[in-house]
């Protein structure tokens, strides 16, 4: 058992390694490259739980990209997985920024330099938009979720509120959403893809039950 969760260990540090040198950006440009790798090529997590661990990452102190390699290794061999893929994610990023940061004290200014920068930063808004579209697919499936969206969206352009309260009010409004569906004894969905239910009614599963026990 040791020495296959040894090669496991291995081969998460390799898996992030190989991500962490591949993306620029950071954080919400890791997500596109760590999904394709541990939902599409490796297998390792379902796509509807990705978007589950990359909520609660973002939504922790620290780095998105840096929290969600912790959560997918911990989910994976646990504490040993954890720090095989934060040291392979953030190792490569480390060494290249140590070396980037002497040359730049010299070639800051060189014109070649800032077109070249420029052209990653519009990279790099691709990746943040297309991780955002991922998520969108999953995370967006009835009206209730469409119009919390559409309503955090304008809230933080419009107002200068701090992203962390509007995580904190969404949960809140989750419960809320929630509780009043099941008291007006709507159908519930919680995921994407999933047949939506009724929830319980005085210990009760679905509503008719509940009724048929008065007759």
């Amino acid at each position: 058992m040791q020495k296959q969760q040894l090669h496991l260990c291995l081969d998460i540090f390799w898996t992030f390694l190989k991500i962490g040198p591949s993306t620029f950006g950071g954080g919400y440009a890791m997500i596109p490259v760590i999904e394709r790798e541990v939902v599409d090529k490796k297998a390792w997590i379902a796509e509807d739980e990705i978007t589950n661990i990359i909520a609660i990452a973002g939504s922790a102190p620290g780095g998105i990209g840096v929290n969600a390699s912790a959560f997918i290794g911990y989910r994976l061999a646990r504490i040993p997985g954890a720090a095989a893929a934060v040291i392979g994610i953030a190792l490569p990023t480390f060494l290249i920024a140590l070396v980037l940061s002497f040359f730049l004290l010299f070639m800051q200014a060189d014109p070649k330099v800032v077109a070249a920068f420029k052209g990653i930063h519009g990279a790099i808004i691709g990746l943040i938009v297309l991780a955002a579209y991922n998520m969108a697919r999953s995370a967006i499936f009835d009206k209730t979720t469409l119009i919390t969206a559409i309503s955090t969206v304008a809230i933080l352009l419009l107002l200068p509120i701090n992203p962390l309260f509007m995580i904190l009010i969404g949960l809140f409004i989750g419960f809320i959403f929630v509780k009043v569906k099941e008291t007006f004894g709507f159908k519930v969905s919680l995921e994407k893809g999933k047949e939506p239910v009724h929830t319980s009614y005085n210990g009760y599963t679905y509503y008719d039950y509940y009724i048929a026990d008065g007759i």
